[in-house]
């Protein structure tokens, strides 16, 4: 291969694993973010980017579920495969209906497509959206007893890459998900059996949580889809596993146990 591998979303949880990895086997590849020039809110920024390329793993920034995504991957697909990329294999997200509508947009696209449809990320505690509330001491959010598949970055990412560089992944869903149900709370337990800490799990009223929001310093795209997120997608829909990894990689999924020690040997949460 000659052609380098489009990464969009680059420097993110699941881009930069990919990245690593395509090029730990000596393939070729192209980073797309916005410290390149690439921006999802300017379509006259992708063209340079998939220009040359031989296929493209996309993420969508700063959520598939949020509105507007469906159309933006419409018209990145269609510019895609006027530029000659047609293997494409999206990042989207598990229960979210804005995901599925981008979804289906890249199905009727015309595209080889594969999609890997995934769940929460363990790595959102100790790389993401929750890691200075672990630092803190103290996980507040608005969710009691619901319960989530939590799925491991590196798994999405081992999906992705077999999907970039096997053909046999072509018109393929893979959802993946790790392999048991937890709530918050017992992700956090995980996170202290592994760390040693006395992280706390509180379940913060859906009020003050907009009010935190709203005087945080997180980017507003973010906030809004976190209020969307645990406001409407948390409600139940997820509470199955599901087997993307299994069938895509012939294994199993990475648990949040294994996670949780990992992260912990790297000092993730060496302040909590």
């Amino acid at each position: 291969m000659t052609k380098p591998i489009l990464i969009i979303g680059g420097r993110g949880k699941t881009g930069a694993r990919v990245a690593d990895r395509l090029v730990a086997r000596g393939l070729p590849v192209r980073l797309a973010s916005r410290s390149t020039g690439f921006d999802w809110t300017d379509s006259s920024t992708w063209a340079a980017a998939l220009d040359g390329a031989a296929s493209a793993y996309i993420t969508y920034y700063p959520d598939i579920a949020i509105k507007g995504a469906a159309e933006a991957i419409s018209a990145i697909a269609e510019l895609a495969l006027s530029l000659g990329v047609k293997r494409l294999v999206l990042l989207s997200g598990r229960g979210e209906p804005e995901a599925q509508r981008a979804e289906q947009q890249l199905i009727a696209s015309g595209a080889d497509w594969t999609i890997v449809r995934a769940s929460w990320f363990n790595q959102n505690f100790d790389e993401g959206q929750f890691l200075e509330m672990v630092l803190g001491g103290e996980v507040a959010l608005p969710v009691d007893t619901v319960r989530e598949p939590f799925v491991d970055c590196d798994d999405i990412a081992d999906v992705a890459v077999a999907a970039l560089t096997d053909d046999r992944h072509i018109g393929e869903v893979y959802e993946v998900t790790g392999p048991r149900l937890l709530t918050f709370a017992e992700v956090i337990a995980e996170i202290n059996r592994a760390s040693g800490s006395s992280v706390k799990f509180r379940t913060m009223p859906a009020h003050e949580f907009l009010d935190s929001l709203a005087g945080s310093e997180m980017p507003e795209e973010i906030a809004g889809l976190l209020e969307e997120l645990f406001s409407e997608v948390l409600d139940g829909r997820n509470e199955s596993i599901a087997d993307g990894v299994q069938r895509a990689l012939g294994r199993q999924p990475k648990d949040v146990a294994d996670f949780a020690r990992e992260a912990a040997a790297k000092g993730a949460w060496r302040q909590a």
